[in-house]
């Protein structure tokens, strides 16, 4: 911040400023602080004006992309966290978690396997034999992966994810998309148009560094949803970017230490009218709610079943 001065009439104008780069371009925050003043009242002028721009530029840091949030908006939407009653998961509810993460993960996006199916692969007692076997094998490797890193969210991790699941199945395993995509509801209509090719590497870095810069502000439900569902709105990869999203809203759980959640093919209308709320119109208010219901319903599952 600096002080500038500006000629008027015979008097001096002071301003505060602040100068920052927003995606290659300068931008700056002014603020007058008077005329002719004197250095004490230049002095607790200025003071004034910092607590102002400090104020403004906290605002400026929890903007979600291409759009903000109000200090308001933001302990609005911190207060669905209260909801998440905190369940670490034992070794043999991890075991299920898994077992019920791979099977609904993969059916949502059309694999034949069956949950039983999922067990036997996972347990080691069926060899994959096809494409949608080999994934749920390599996704149930994904879920151990995000259990156990050390790493956080990079450009890197997010390939090294894809690679994980896809690996063996897609020629384009671990490597961001060089085509146009876009995803069509059951009418044949386009409900949604992933970033241009081009702009992807940017967009996925912007969203990296606007989890670092707020990882601190939002509780790790808010969190999780905005990085999930901004993923999904980017959609960086040729295909796979369902399960990789769906791993990465768990892998920030899993670093706040947070349990997992598991999002329920027989809840998938409903998931996807979630994302379409958040890519249309910036609602992230649907997300939050759908995300405590389906962590309630996982937890019920994980702690219940088979004791």
């Amino acid at each position: 911040m600096f002080i500038e001065k500006r000629r008027h009439g015979k008097g001096v104008k002071y301003y505060l400023v602040y100068s920052y780069r927003e995606k290659g371009v300068v931008k700056k925050i002014r603020r007058y602080l008077g005329l002719n003043l004197s250095l004490d009242e230049l002095k607790k002028a200025e003071l004034e004006a910092k607590q102002a721009i400090s104020g403004e530029l906290e605002e400026l840091n929890t903007e979600i992309f291409n759009f903000s949030l109000t200090k308001k908006q933001l302990q609005f939407l911190n207060l669905f966290d209260k909801e998440i009653k905190i369940h670490h998961l034992d070794k043999k509810e991890w075991h299920r978690f898994t077992e019920e993460f791979v099977y609904n993960t993969n059916a949502i996006e059309g694999s034949t396997v069956q949950q039983g199916e999922v067990k036997e692969i996972i347990e080691k007692q069926k060899t994959p034999k096809n494409h949608d076997e080999h994934e749920s094998e390599n996704v149930a490797k994904a879920v151990e992966f995000i259990r156990k890193t050390k790493h956080d969210l990079s450009l890197e991790l997010i390939k090294s994810v894809h690679k994980l699941c896809f690996d063996g199945t897609k020629s384009f395993a671990g490597q961001l998309r060089n085509v146009e995509v876009v995803i069509k509801n059951g009418r044949g209509e386009i409900v949604h148009a992933g970033i241009p090719s081009n702009q992807l590497k940017s967009a996925l870095e912007d969203m990296i560094s606007w989890y670092k810069k707020n990882k601190r502000k939002f509780k790790p439900l808010i969190l999780a949803a905005i990085i999930h569902n901004q993923f999904e709105h980017i959609h960086p990869f040729q295909d796979g970017n369902g399960r990789v999203g769906r791993l990465l809203l768990n892998f920030i759980l899993l670093r706040n230490k947070y349990p997992p959640i598991n999002i329920l093919l027989e809840d998938r209308a409903e998931y996807y009218y979630t994302l379409n709320e958040y890519s249309g119109s910036h609602n992230l208010k649907p997300t939050a709610k759908f995300l405590i219901k389906q962590y309630k319903k996982m937890i019920k599952q994980v702690t219940t079943k088979r004791k």
